[in-house]
């Protein structure tokens, strides 16, 4: 009698799984829809989810199952094929986008960016003029504008260090003049600057200052240019990042496949059969 209590806890009670629905010989399970629900749920909005999510899953199921009743047979043969297809090819995919991610040859260097630049580069004309520019809003009712000015303008070690200590009154500041930036964002954080009057205050080396009822908007325009301009390397690299990138995993999804292909006819698990002539 103890070796029998005892022996009884070698064995594993069966998992018995709660079902929240039925199709036909397809259930629905309580877990299935437990991993869908969000903790921040109201216990009514869980319920309202459950059954919307039951009701959606019965649709499913029951047009499934009349589609595999009316649809003639050659076109579920067809179908379930893409299915096959669109499986393998998800698998595939994924398994070349991690071996690409290991590969060393997916890294882009300082030399690649530059190498495909200098040889592409009539190729990076500008569509929009771009600049770079120091910037900052004050509200209407700040006091000591004329230093904020002096110190934009001037902007050496000490002036920076000023304009960051009071940096916190400002409604918007930019002083990061190295950064090229689209000439129609500049018009869309500053109101009173449009696309009519851009040319009279975005010039190099120009400071100007716009008001409106909603603040006072000072800038210090660095450097500028203009359209058909060739895009300075900072500005396009994301783009030139991803072209070599995109680049790089074609040529060595080609590679592998050759790979693989290779090893598998080494290791005679690949043959093709000639056929008889």
């Amino acid at each position: 009698m103890v070796c029998l209590l005892s022996c009884d806890s070698f064995f594993r009670k069966k998992e018995v799984r709660e079902p929240l629905a039925r199709v036909g010989d397809v259930y629905l399970f309580k877990e299935d829809v437990q991993l869908l629900l969000n903790n921040n749920m109201s216990k009514g909005d869980s319920a309202s989810f459950v059954t919307n999510y039951i009701n959606t899953w019965a649709v499913k199921q029951l047009m499934m199952s009349k589609a595999k009743i009316n649809l003639p047979e050659d076109k579920l043969a067809e179908y379930d094929q893409l299915v096959n297809d669109y499986r393998s090819d998800l698998y595939t995919r994924a398994y070349k986008e991690a071996l690409v991610q290991l590969s060393p040859d997916s890294v882009i260097n300082t030399a690649d960016l530059n190498g495909f630049y200098e040889k592409e580069k009539e190729n990076f004309k500008l569509k929009e003029k771009i600049v770079t520019l120091r910037f900052i809003e004050l509200p209407l009712q700040f006091m000591n504008k004329g230093e904020v000015i002096k110190r934009l303008k001037d902007f050496k070690e000490a002036d920076v260090a000023y304009l960051d200590s009071i940096g916190v009154q400002f409604k918007k500041l930019h002083f990061n003049d190295s950064l090229w930036i689209p000439s129609s964002r500049v018009i869309d954080e500053i109101p009173s600057l449009t696309y009519e009057n851009e040319r009279r205050y975005l010039k190099k080396s120009q400071f100007f200052e716009l008001q409106d009822s909603l603040g006072v908007y000072l800038a210090m325009v660095t450097d500028i240019l203009e359209v058909n301009d060739i895009a300075p390397l900072q500005y396009i690299e994301p783009t030139i990042r991803q072209v070599l990138s995109n680049r790089r995993k074609l040529q060595y999804g080609r590679k592998l496949e050759t790979e693989i292909i290779d090893e598998a006819i080494k290791k005679n698990e690949f043959e093709v059969y000639e056929k008889n002539k």
